[in-house]
C-alpha cells in the first residue's frame, strides 16, 4: 500500500476511534422500563411470543379489530432490543424486498402485491398520528444510486420497463446533474427517486411507541420472558417460560431470526448479520457541503450495497455492504461486533462524501437479519391452525412486519382474506441445507456478487443458476 493511501486509511480508522460499540438507537437516555416479566400462570385469548416489531404490531391489530380479545405479550428480552431497534430505520411500503424480486417470483400479483404495500404504509403513517408515536417519521422517500456507468444504464433501463408495466408510481429517473442536486457526491453517476414509497424513522421509538400503545389498549406486556415451549394444552396451547405458563386459545410467533417453537420452520431462515456506523451530528456547514434538504434515504445499486439516511438530529447512518453469515446458523452476542467491518465501512463512507473528511464516528454495531431463501417474508399456521407464524422480512421488516401481523391475524381467523388468497403468503420458500452445504453456499454466493460488482455486474454461472432456480439476489 502506498504511503498516501496508507495514511488515508489511518485517517479513517481515526474517524472510529471514539465509536462505541453499541446501536445509537438504542442508546437513549429516555428508553422506557421495561415491563415486570412472567412470574405466574396466565390463560388469555392470544399470545403473542416476541417484543419486535411483528409482536407488536400482531398485539396492536388484534385489539384494535377486538378490543375485548385478552392478548398477553411475552419477550424474552426488552422490546425491540434485537433487529427491531437496530436497523437503518427505512420503512419500505415494498412487501416482497423491492420490485424487482417481487416481479420475479410473483409477476401476476405484483400490482396487488404494489397496492397492499403503499396501503400498508398509509397505514403505519396513520398508526404513527393516532398513537402519537414519537419515532421521527418523515415520508421523504428513498433514492436508488447508481456509482457505475453500468449501473446508470440499469437504471435507466429498469425505470423504462416499469413505466411500461404501470408500476413506476411516483418513481423519478435523475441523471448525474440531478441526484447531486438532491446529495452531492462525486461518486453518484445517476438515481431512482422514489417519493412516497419509504419513510424514515427512528426504528427503537418506533418499537417503545408500540409498546406504549399496545399497553394502553389493554395487552399484558411481559419483558425479560423467553418462550421455551410450546404444547397443545387442552383447546388450546401452553407456553412456559422461566418462571410461568401462559395458556391460550391461540398464539402468534414473531420471534424472526431467533429459534421458532414450531421447529420445522427453523430451516426456513438463516443469520446473516449487518452492520453500522452513525457520525458525530453535522454541523451546518458540513450538511451545507452535501445538499441532502430533502432528507431521503439513499442506497446505492451494487449486489455489495450500502444504505444511509439523516438522522433527526443530523447525524448520518451508515451501514450494509458486509453480510456475514456464521457456520452453523447461530445467533450469539459477539457477532455484534466486527471491527474489521467498521474500518471497511468508514472507508467507503469518506469515499462517497470526502468533502466530510474529520467527521468522526460515535457508534458502530451490527445485528443478525433474518433472511429466507427468497428474501421476503413467508407464512403459515401449526396445531390445527391455534399458531400462526411470520418470518423471513430479509432486512426489509420495518413496514413489511405490520403486513405480516395482518396476515397471521388473518389465518388464526380462518378468513379468506385478501391477504391469504395470495400466493406469497399460501407458498413457502425453499428451506436452506444442512451444515456444510448451506455455509458453502452462502460464502460462494457472497464471492460471485462482489465479482459480478468488479466485472460490471456481470453474473456468473453459479449466480445464473441460482437466478433459474428462484434464488437469485441481486441486491
Amino acid at each position: 500500500m502506498a504511503p498516501s493511501a496508507m495514511n488515508q486509511r489511518n485517517t479513517w480508522i481515526r474517524s472510529l476511534s471514539d465509536a462505541q460499540p453499541v446501536p445509537y438507537w438504542l442508546d437513549d437516555p429516555g428508553r422506557p422500563r421495561p415491563e415486570p416479566a412472567l412470574t405466574t400462570s396466565e390463560t388469555c385469548d392470544l399470545l403473542v411470543v416476541g417484543g419486535g416489531y411483528s409482536g407488536l404490531w400482531t398485539a396492536l391489530i388484534a385489539k384494535e379489530r377486538d378490543p375485548g380479545r385478552d392478548v398477553v405479550l411475552v419477550e424474552g428480552r426488552e422490546v425491540g432490543w434485537a433487529a427491531s431497534g437496530r436497523n437503518g430505520g427505512f420503512c419500505a411500503a415494498s412487501l416482497t424486498h423491492g420490485l424487482p424480486n417481487g416481479l420475479a417470483r410473483w409477476p401476476g400479483e405484483i400490482h396487488r402485491l404494489q397496492e397492499l404495500g403503499a396501503r400498508n404504509l398509509d397505514s403505519i403513517e396513520a398508526a404513527v398520528a393516532r398513537y402519537s408515536l414519537d419515532c421521527d417519521f418523515e415520508r421523504t422517500g428513498e433514492i436508488d444510486v447508481a456509482t457505475e456507468p453500468y449501473q446508470a444504464a440499469e437504471l435507466r433501463d429498469w425505470h423504462e420497463e416499469t413505466a411500461r408495466r404501470g408500476l413506476a408510481g411516483d418513481v423519478e429517473f435523475l441523471d448525474a446533474e440531478a441526484v447531486r442536486e438532491q446529495v452531492n457526491s462525486p461518486t453518484f453517476q445517476a438515481g431512482l427517486w422514489d417519493r412516497r414509497g419509504v419513510a424514515m424513522l427512528h426504528p427503537a421509538k418506533l418499537a417503545w411507541g408500540l409498546k406504549r400503545a399496545c399497553v394502553e389498549l389493554g395487552v399484558r406486556v411481559h419483558e425479560h420472558t423467553p418462550a421455551l415451549t410450546l404444547k397443545p394444552y387442552g383447546a388450546g396451547m401452553a407456553v412456559r417460560t422461566p418462571y410461568g405458563r401462559v395458556r391460550a386459545r391461540q398464539v402468534a410467533l414473531g420471534t424472526n431470526i431467533f429459534p421458532n417453537l414450531v421447529r420445522r420452520v427453523r430451516s426456513y431462515t438463516v443469520p446473516v448479520y449487518d452492520y453500522a456506523l452513525m457520525t458525530e451530528p453535522l454541523s451546518a456547514e458540513r450538511l451545507a457541503s452535501i445538499g441532502w434538504k430533502n432528507r431521503q434515504g439513499l442506497g446505492d445499486s451494487a449486489n455489495q450495497f450500502h444504505y444511509f439516511r439523516l438522522s433527526a438530529d443530523n447525524r448520518i447512518l451508515w451501514g450494509g455492504y458486509d453480510a456475514i453469515y456464521p457456520y452453523g446458523g447461530r445467533v450469539r452476542a459477539e457477532y455484534d461486533d466486527r471491527p474489521e467491518t467498521y474500518a471497511k465501512l468508514a472507508g467507503h463512507f469518506f469515499a462517497c462524501f470526502p468533502q466530510l473528511e474529520g467527521v468522526r464516528f460515535t457508534h458502530a454495531w451490527g445485528g443478525a437479519i433474518d433472511t429466507c431463501s427468497r428474501f421476503s417474508a413467508f407464512f403459515g399456521t401449526a396445531h390445527q391452525r391455534k399458531v400462526a407464524y411470520a418470518a423471513g422480512y430479509t432486512g426489509l421488516g420495518v413496514g413489511a412486519t405490520r403486513f405480516g401481523a395482518e396476515v397471521m391475524l388473518d389465518l388464526l381467523s380462518g378468513e379468506r382474506t385478501e391477504r391469504t388468497k395470495l400466493e406469497m403468503v399460501r407458498k413457502k420458500p425453499l428451506p436452506f441445507p444442512p451444515e456444510p452445504f448451506a455455509w458453502t453456499g452462502i460464502a460462494l454466493t457472497k464471492w460471485s456478487l462482489a465479482r459480478a460488482d468488479a466485472q460490471g455486474g456481470r453474473r456468473n454461472l453459479w449466480l445464473r443458476t441460482m437466478d433459474r432456480l428462484g434464488l437469485g439476489f441481486g441486491s
